[in-house]
């Protein structure tokens, strides 16, 4: 796309956030450059540059628009070749900061030369480049939000020296640390946990993600209250704590971060605004689902509908294997003896949080004869636990979903309503939609739509790109019964 011109100046106008990623557009007059999606005026198209990443446009002079951020989308969107997709993962990581170029290429199985190569060509910037700027996106977020001394600050976003610290900043962001500091949003003390405040697009039904968040909680790993939500999450090597807050700032979410290795800050914060779906747009949403009659008084009732995402791939995946054709409860169970059995201990338990989700490495080599499951089910996970480990499936949120999908479909044990499940939750497709799946089927029955399952898929074309989010209303709209709604 990025070729055509007419077509990425379209996107602009649009101000669609489906676009957000796959093209970063630049403005010569201003020397900015913005995310399709920018509610800053549309520029003359004789101004205007394309790019294919936020590094590209860094390259090429220019700075990040200061409304819409658009540096703090590293990766691009789904579509490209496992080569790109792993780079842009393990860059993400921050494994440059450990490996170096000559490093990250040994792990991708590739030279150094091919893999800039590679990067150039598709995102239009070398892997150094995309790492100064994912550690440029962890500093910012640390001076904005914390009150950590900025030479701390330097030293926990990978840098060697202040005055590298210092120059990458100025080169990104158009001022030295201090200025961003001075500018930046109110800190927070740096003692304790790293508090950060979430924004998100109104309207948000914080009684539906975290009551959807609640039954699903398993003990030992997680706590979940009415607008309160605590796991353990894994950082790096060690384990910390999340804490999520929606009753007591208004507008915004309260994130409570325990970790020892703030390097994992980043993608942490990103897996908390996946876990409650904050970066959807409500109102583009809503738009489509209104159109169709029977779904218009779902939507009207939760505007603020969100999908819950996933803080890890791999545990949502054995999730919905637990899941299939069970209750919550039964599923919920069986996930709380596999995080007892086989999960890693916290050096001293947090209140109910005791144990980390095992890795798929740990449970590949798992006896999971003795948990209450079927053989059957028992041989599914443990083939979806060497899949994931052996590198065959990737469960990321920055996957080729098609590819993923058919990998998890190969899977002894996993069918259409497992993948599309996974899809929406852990892949974050926003048209995914488990079709099969019996709730969605009495939620359907009772609006008095379609009979076959034929017919209920050519009803769901009308929802499209937005079918999660049906599936969600649907979901909502059923009695409350341990049954109706998937783990």
């Amino acid at each position: 796309m990025i070729e055509d011109f007419d077509a990425c100046y379209r996107a602009v106008r649009s101000r669609d956030t489906r676009f957000d990623g796959r093209i970063f557009t630049a403005v010569t007059s201003t020397g900015i450059y913005c995310r399709p999606s920018c509610p800053a005026q549309t520029p003359k198209p004789e101004n205007v540059r394309f790019y294919r990443s936020a590094a590209a446009a860094q390259a090429a002079g220019f700075r990040a628009c200061k409304r819409c951020h658009p540096d703090r989308l590293v990766a691009p969107a789904n579509g490209h070749t496992d080569l790109l997709t792993e780079a842009l993962r393990l860059i993400a990581d921050g494994v440059m900061d450990e490996l170096g170029v000559d490093g990250l290429a040994r792990r991708l199985r590739v030279t150094p030369r091919h893999l800039h190569r590679e990067l150039v060509a598709r995102v239009g910037a070398g892997p150094l480049q995309l790492a100064r700027t994912r550690r440029a996106q962890t500093a910012r977020l640390l001076i904005d939000r914390t009150r950590m001394p900025l030479t701390e600050v330097a030293m926990t976003a990978g840098y060697a020296s202040i005055r590298q610290f210092n120059d990458s900043l100025r080169e990104v962001f158009g001022k030295t640390p201090t200025e961003l500091r001075r500018s930046g949003a109110p800190g927070l003390p740096g003692e304790g946990p790293v508090v950060l405040r979430l924004p998100l697009p109104a309207p948000f039904d914080a009684d539906s993600v975290f009551g959807f968040l609640a039954p699903r909680a398993i003990p030992g790993l997680e706590e979940a209250y009415p607008r309160r939500y605590r796991r353990v999450v894994r950082t790096g090597a060690s384990t910390g704590v999340m804490e999520i807050d929606a009753a007591a700032d208004r507008g915004r979410v309260v994130l409570r971060l325990y970790l020892d290795d703030l390097r994992e800050l980043d993608p942490l914060v990103q897996s908390a605004r996946a876990l409650l779906d904050l970066d959807a747009d409500p109102a583009a949403i809503n738009d489509v689902l209104v159109s169709d009659r029977a779904l218009k008084p779902l939507v009207l009732r939760r505007p603020g509908m969100r999908v819950p995402g996933a803080v890890d791939g791999f545990e949502m995946a054995v999730r919905a294997v637990l899941g299939q054709q069970v209750s919550v409860s039964g599923a919920t169970t069986l996930a709380s003896r596999i995080v007892d059995r086989f999960g890693d201990p916290l050096p001293r338990a947090d209140g109910g949080l005791t144990h980390a989700f095992p890795t798929p490495e740990r449970l590949a080599r798992a006896d999971l004869s003795r948990l209450g499951l079927t053989g059957r089910r028992a041989a599914t996970l443990t083939a979806l636990a060497r899949a994931v480990a052996g590198g065959s499936i990737d469960l990321s949120r920055e996957a080729d979903r098609e590819r993923t999908a058919a990998a998890l479909l190969a899977l002894p044990g996993v069918g259409p309503w497992t993948t599309a499940y996974v899809a929406m939750r852990a892949l974050r497709d926003p048209d995914a939609i488990p079709i099969s799946d019996l709730g969605i089927r009495r939620a359907l029955d009772r609006l008095g739509v379609a009979a076959t399952t034929s017919e209920r898929l050519a009803r769901t074309q009308a929802w499209r790109p937005w079918r999660a989010y049906a599936a969600m209303h649907l979901w909502a709209s059923l009695p409350h019964t341990k049954e109706e709604v998937p783990t």
